[in-house]
């Protein structure tokens, strides 16, 4: 089997989402020639120096925002933005080009490659151009981009949709939630209304503004296609995602709803060309305002931290740990002088609860946690042992080994399809562990479930073993399912194991 895997890009340009009226019918087109018939006959009653709305709302009825209306309203409000500087090659840059830090690996390399002006060399300081998108939040020239746009900008000039040109100073950036705040010297500015996306439903249509490849002011469309999304080395972030076609140069730029208010700023497509491939994803903008308050009174973002690392629940995880539904993130790692250690928190938790609002996804967990601010005290409800806990964390500022194989195999169980060993004393000093058994051969039950020989078995349900009797012990009562909890490259991840 063929497989193939998609690259996250981020784009030159950012996009905001809004929502659209949840009431939307489908778009029969009777209903809909009788409604045009009955504006036509309402229009001709109303007299002629009736006010007219800048932006029509859109009606319940589910007919199509006024997206030109969209565009001559807040079009002006959408700027290019083109950054200059020098990036510092080094022999770890993919094929030695110049280029952003992580060369060709690094997922914003999209960003950069094939736009005007941009060079690379074998070695050395080298010179880069980049373009982006932003769009104008005050009327004294604060404007909102990625802060992948301006990453090493030394230069930043905004592009004003009637062509005037302004040096832009960099209030500051935050790598965390790809949020930057920029100013320029110009008053009485157009501005866009921002809206709330708590407000959108998946279906909501959706309107972005930008410049894909350097073509300022385009405007594309589509709807919401879910929310609440987290993506691979984003934790922070409940990602909009949105079929609307944004590509490099999009970066850093508004995403209206069908009310012309803007609910995101687009910064990511998922591609395996670097193009747009009908999967883009773009920052809630009521995260993107909370991190350009902080970077306007103080020139930067701070995140709090609860230290753990976490992972989804499915529905064998979810039975392994006596819940009725996959809710809730569970909890692999717990980092050592951590918020969460000081709570008490385990591995084998499943937190369900932050605050009093329900956690059903991990990414929940990591957005509560990262947008709050550190210092603050939260509550969270964890199973254990399948019982539910209160736990209160006081959460602190945000800031791997290979396991040998060797020896002796000794066979746990023929239900599990692994055999394991005890750990020598070198080998739990050089995983970092005081237990756990090494995965020497995989088969069966545990092979299907991507158990890997060298992996170390940690704990069996939430409960550590120390021995291959303890494997043994937690099948005896032939459980339909167990999660194990193994260490592989340094990281650990819990497993669940279907079993025959």
């Amino acid at each position: 089997m063929t497989r193939h895997t998609l690259t996250a890009t981020a784009l030159a340009a950012s996009l905001v989402v809004a929502a659209v009226g949840a009431d939307a019918r489908s778009l029969n087109p009777f209903d809909w020639w009788k409604s045009k018939a009955a504006d036509a006959q309402t229009a001709a009653a109303a007299p002629d120096d009736a006010p007219a709305a800048k932006v029509p709302m859109v009606e319940p009825a589910g007919r199509v925002p006024d997206y030109r209306a969209i565009v001559k309203t807040y079009g002006p409000a959408v700027v290019g933005i083109t950054i200059s500087g020098m990036h510092k090659a080094s022999s770890d840059d993919e094929q030695g080009q110049g280029m952003p830090p992580g060369g060709e690996r690094d997922p914003f390399f999209q960003f950069f490659r094939g736009l005007p002006g941009f060079q690379g060399g074998p070695q050395g300081p080298q010179p880069f151009r980049g373009q982006g998108s932003g769009f104008i939040v005050g009327r004294d020239g604060t404007i909102l981009t990625n802060a992948h746009v301006v990453r090493e900008a030394r230069d930043v000039t905004v592009r004003l949709a009637d062509r005037r040109e302004y040096t832009a100073k960099v209030l500051g950036s935050d790598p965390v939630t790809d949020v930057a705040v920029l100013r320029i010297d110009a008053k009485d500015l157009p501005t866009v209304q921002l809206g709330d996306p708590q407000q959108l439903e998946v279906g909501d249509p959706v309107l972005a503004i930008g410049a894909p490849f350097g073509f300022e002011q385009s405007a594309t469309q589509g709807i919401v296609s879910a929310k609440g999304r987290s993506l691979p080395g984003d934790s922070v972030v409940p990602f909009i995602q949105t079929d609307a076609a944004v590509n490099p140069g999009n970066s850093g730029g508004p995403l209206f709803d069908g009310n012309g208010k803007v609910v995101g700023i687009n910064a990511q497509i998922y591609s395996r060309t670097g193009g747009y491939q009908g999967l883009a994803f773009a920052i809630p903008i009521d995260v993107a305002l909370k991190v350009k308050d902080q970077i306007v009174a103080s020139g930067h973002a701070t995140h709090a931290r609860l230290g753990v690392t976490v992972q989804e629940l499915n529905q064998s995880l979810a039975e392994s740990f006596g819940l009725k539904r996959p809710d809730g993130a569970l909890v692999a790692q717990v980092a050592n002088d951590s918020a969460a250690q000081r709570a008490g928190l385990k591995p084998g938790d499943v937190i369900t609860e932050v605050n009093g609002q329900p956690v059903q996804r991990s990414g929940e967990l990591s957005t509560r946690i990262g947008m709050a601010a550190p210092g603050d005290a939260v509550k969270l409800k964890v199973w254990r042992d399948k019982s539910a806990h209160d736990i209160e964390a006081k959460l602190g500022t945000a800031e791997g080994n290979t396991v040998a194989a060797a020896g002796d195999t000794e066979s746990a169980n023929g239900r599990l399809g692994l055999a394991v060993r005890p750990l020598s004393g070198d080998e739990r000093s050089a995983a970092g562990v005081d237990h756990g058994l090494l995965v020497q051969s995989v088969g069966g039950a545990a092979a299907r479930s991507g158990v890997e020989p060298g992996d170390v078995l940690l704990a069996i349900n939430g409960k550590p073993v120390r021995s291959v009797e303890q494997v043994r012990s937690a099948l005896d009562s032939k459980p339909k399912s167990v999660a194990l909890l193994v260490m592989r490259d340094g990281n650990r991840i819990f497993v669940p194991v279907t079993l025959g």
